[in-house]
């Protein structure tokens, strides 16, 4: 199917040419017509799938469709999501998909000045794109009104109520005019996403490209058991391996992921992090340098990785096993895109066990495991076991084969490993 048969209008299709879309995915073939219809949609899809342009392009061409000349550009529609990464990025889509019409998008989000961005907002523009705290920040301060909006999408809505936004979205929610277009985005179904969009959506229709909390099979994914204080000698020993060219780590805390960048720069391997605590310059310096892979490793929290979108990354390492089973989900995610091959290592010590047990039985899959490996797990008590000694590379411990990315094997493999050197 081409774009063309989804009745999109010239100004838009040009655009998407340029950018090099020229079949749709599934979710844009099933989201795009409903949007264009006025339709609400709930819209379960895992990251990676197309979902911007599943929202932005319908809405681009829904307000071309009805212009509003007289005074003042007005905010016609509204995107909240939950990180600044993540609307930079949606924002560079609406502008990119929207280059031929003439409408106009901005996007706010915390951590910086707020002046540059209100001189924005009082040039007038269509599309918004938020995050709620700024938002609402701006609301306050009677820089932004929202009675105007005609379309309202909440995308990785389970992200915004993982990070304590709920209450947030709810005050934004009352202030919108109750005839509107809602689009309700989330890559889970958690019993409290659920509530809240059966409050917000009027007889939605729901496309669900994959089944709930599920991972792409382009994304081959293998578990270490290692003791907790060996995990940065076991991630040096990974990146012995010249044919990881880049790799997105993920900690679980902000703390953490400065530590893991210290202990890799000390080794001599060029590596940044990027969190809540880094200013907006120094996280779009740090995703550019690896984007441009000067920066082999990029050390992330689940909050400040969830808007990188980087083509044809191959490798996540997952330092610590998130304690929220869905995040894993999100976690690798970001390998696999749109088809492309990845691989997804996890670290597991004795505490986190439980952590993989309850991600196996989401995504209804066991993660074939790597034993053979220089510092296996020896202390099974949920603490701390003493230090082993690194050492460099050892022909006895196998590796997995990085060009094996993208093929299936469901298959434990606590017995020897994967023999590929």
């Amino acid at each position: 199917m081409q774009f063309q048969s989804l009745k999109i209008i010239e100004p838009i299709l040009k655009s998407l040419l340029e950018e090099g879309y020229t079949e749709p995915t599934p979710i844009q073939i099933q989201a795009i017509p409903i949007v264009l219809q006025g339709n609400d949609l709930l819209g379960c899809a895992q990251t990676g799938t197309g979902k911007t342009a599943a929202f932005a392009v319908p809405i681009l061409q829904l307000l071309s469709a009805n212009k509003v000349n007289i005074g003042k550009r007005k905010i016609r529609s509204l995107i909240v999501t939950p990180t600044r990464e993540l609307a930079i990025q949606i924002n560079e889509s609406f502008k990119a998909y929207g280059r031929y019409t003439e409408l106009k998008s901005a996007v706010i989000f915390g951590g910086v000045k707020q002046n540059p961005q209100v001189k924005t907002l009082q040039g007038g523009i269509d599309i918004l794109i938020a995050t709620p705290g700024r938002l609402l920040d701006l609301i306050n301060q009677k820089y932004i009104s929202l009675k105007d909006i005609e379309i309202l999408v909440l995308d990785e809505a389970d992200r915004m109520l993982d990070m304590g936004f709920i209450h947030d979205v709810k005050k934004i929610l009352a202030l919108l005019p109750k005839k509107r277009q809602t689009l309700f985005f989330s890559a889970t179904m958690p019993p409290e996403i659920v509530k809240l969009s059966n409050s917000i959506l009027n007889k939605p229709l729901k496309v669900e490209v994959t089944p709930s909390a599920t991972t792409a099979d382009t994304v081959n994914q293998y578990v270490y058991f290692v003791d907790k204080g060996n995990k940065n000698a076991l991630l040096l020993y990974l990146l012995e391996d010249e044919r990881i060219k880049t790799v997105l780590v993920f900690t679980r805390t902000k703390h953490g992921a400065d530590k893991v960048v210290k202990v890799l720069v000390k080794n001599n391997i060029k590596a940044e992090a990027i969190h809540g605590n880094k200013n907006q310059n120094a996280r779009q310096r740090a995703l550019a340098n690896f984007k441009a892979q000067t920066t082999r490793v990029l050390v992330a929290t689940d909050i400040a990785a969830r808007g990188i979108d980087i083509d044809d990354m191959e490798f996540v390492v997952n330092y610590e096993i998130s304690n929220l089973a869905e995040t894993y989900v999100h976690r690798i995610g970001r390998t696999g895109r749109a088809g492309a091959n990845g691989t997804a290592f996890s670290f597991c010590d004795a505490e986190e066990k439980a952590y993989l047990k309850d991600i196996e039985k989401l995504i209804s899959k066991k993660i074939p495991i790597i034993s053979n490996h220089p510092f296996p797990l020896i202390n099974n008590n949920p603490v701390k076991a003493p230090k082993q000694q690194f050492q460099k590379r050892n022909s006895s411990h196998q590796r997995p084969n990085p060009n094996n990315s993208g093929k299936k094997n469901n298959k434990a493999s606590s017995q020897s490993g994967f023999r590929n050197y």
